[in-house]
């Protein structure tokens, strides 16, 4: 059998956890408590939207990395070809050509789309690297010119 004072030490600890348990909820539960909580808002913040819109955004970004990975690719390819001067370099620089006009229309799509702030965001953040690939091609179209 056990001793009579761990018994009763044990039960006064559950007695005190169980009134303070109880406490606890009824703070949780009060009216003066949920008064302090953050209240919800009744209408969408501005910066909701500009979350929403940057989602937006970084998918039609995602989308356009991809076709500009494609045609950096095919790029790279078409100026090594043009370079050493072989047999497949005009069908590569066809095959450069046509993987940056894919991406130049989907970055023409995505910037004239009907939000004016993705299409800002989409300019700031991939814009430069469209522009210097299109000059990139097409210098080395010309220089390909010049070589003939």
């Amino acid at each position: 059998m056990l001793p009579a004072r761990p018994i009763i030490r044990c039960l006064s600890q559950a007695r005190f956890l169980s009134v303070n348990l109880s406490l606890s909820r009824q703070r949780l539960l009060s009216p003066a408590y949920a008064s302090r909580q953050a209240p919800y808002a009744s209408h969408v913040s501005p910066l909701t939207r500009h979350f929403a819109a940057a989602s937006i955004a970084d998918e039609k970004i995602e989308e356009i990395q991809e076709l500009y990975a494609t045609a950096r690719d095919e790029f790279e390819i078409a100026a090594e070809e043009t370079e050493k001067m072989t047999i497949y370099a005009p069908d590569d620089r066809k095959a450069a050509r046509e993987e940056l006009t894919k991406l130049q229309e989907a970055y023409t799509k995505a910037i004239a789309g009907p939000d004016l702030e993705v299409g800002e965001e989409i300019k700031r953040r991939i814009g430069q690297r469209i522009r210097e690939l299109e000059n990139a091609v097409q210098a080395m179209e010309e220089a390909a010119i010049n070589q003939d």
